[in-house]
C-alpha cells in the first residue's frame, strides 16, 4: 500500500445540521448523505443530520444535568443514610458497652 492510498478520495464539503439546537456547520467530512441543502454561499451541499452537537451537548453548554434513572440516585442516597444511622447507632453500642466493662472491671476491684 503506498502513501497515495491512505486518504479518502471522496473527501469533500458537508453540512452537519443539529436540528434540536437549530444549528448547522460546514466542514469537510467523508459522511454520506442522500439530502443536500443550499448553505449561506449559495452552494448545495449533502446534509448530515446529527442527534447532539457543540450547541446542544450538556458539556459545551454548561447544563450538565443528572439523570436519575429508576431512581438510582434516591436509592443511593437512602443507603448511604442508613448506613450513617447504624454506624451512630453502633458506636453508641460499643460507648455503652465500653462504660459498663470498666464499671464491671471497678466493681471486680473492689472486691
Amino acid at each position: 500500500m503506498s502513501k497515495t492510498d491512505l486518504h479518502p478520495k471522496d473527501y469533500r464539503f458537508v453540512v452537519f445540521s443539529d436540528e434540536a439546537a437549530n444549528f448547522s456547520f460546514l466542514t469537510r467530512s467523508t459522511a454520506t448523505s442522500e439530502e443536500t441543502i443550499k448553505w449561506k454561499d449559495g452552494n448545495e451541499y449533502p446534509l448530515v443530520k446529527v442527534q447532539i452537537s457543540s450547541a446542544s451537548h450538556p458539556f459545551f453548554t454548561g447544563e450538565e444535568k443528572i439523570i436519575d434513572t429508576e431512581g438510582r440516585v434516591d436509592r443511593f442516597k437512602a443507603r448511604a443514610a442508613k448506613a450513617a444511622k447504624l454506624k451512630g447507632t453502633l458506636g453508641n453500642k460499643v460507648k455503652k458497652a465500653e462504660k459498663e466493662a470498666i464499671k464491671k472491671a471497678e466493681k471486680d476491684k473492689n472486691k
